[in-house]
């Protein structure tokens, strides 16, 4: 059996921020019924040298959305990163999962061997489609998603693995 490009990644993407905007809302209400500043959240880092939680958020959806876009041969949307809230931070992850309904298995299936060219630490760098999908997009979308559920369960949200799988 094989797997697709498609099948690789816009399911994979859909599932995992379907599971973090169920975090950010879990978060969201942890926040207000402990009357807490929904700020102390959304600046929150795991190390001072990590970027803040909103922007794991941010670049999680960027991978996401800009990933399939690529793939699929197109430009991805812009986005904003002004997100200071977590009703603006599902929304954004909303956003990202209905641009990624848009696209087709037709659409992707078949990038293995397209070339996307991508910055790397400030360098350009060429990958075939595949490379770019399993080698670079896929783990730095799973690197933020999990340092942003990271981030809220370091600092008292009751989450747990299940929030970050879904359930099954």
């Amino acid at each position: 059996m094989t797997i697709s490009m498609y099948q690789a990644s816009v399911p994979a993407f859909v599932r995992t921020l379907s599971n973090l905007r169920a975090i950010l809302e879990k978060a969201a209400a942890h926040a207000r019924d402990r009357k807490i500043d929904e700020s102390a959240f959304l600046g929150a880092r795991l190390y001072p040298d990590m970027l803040p939680f909103t922007r794991q958020v941010q670049i999680a959806t960027d991978f996401a959305r800009g990933t399939g876009a690529r793939l699929a041969g197109a430009e991805p949307p812009a986005a904003e990163d002004k997100e200071a809230s977590f009703a603006e931070l599902v929304a954004r992850v909303d956003r990202t999962i209905d641009y990624l309904r848009t696209l087709s298995a037709a659409s992707i299936d078949g990038s293995e061997t397209r070339e996307i060219v991508r910055p790397v630490r400030g360098e350009p760098k060429k990958f075939n489609g595949q490379d770019y999908l399993l080698v670079y997009a896929l783990p730095n979308f799973y690197f933020h998603t999990t340092t942003a559920y990271a981030i809220l369960r370091h600092n008292g949200v009751a989450l747990g693995k299940g929030d970050f799988i879904g359930s099954l």
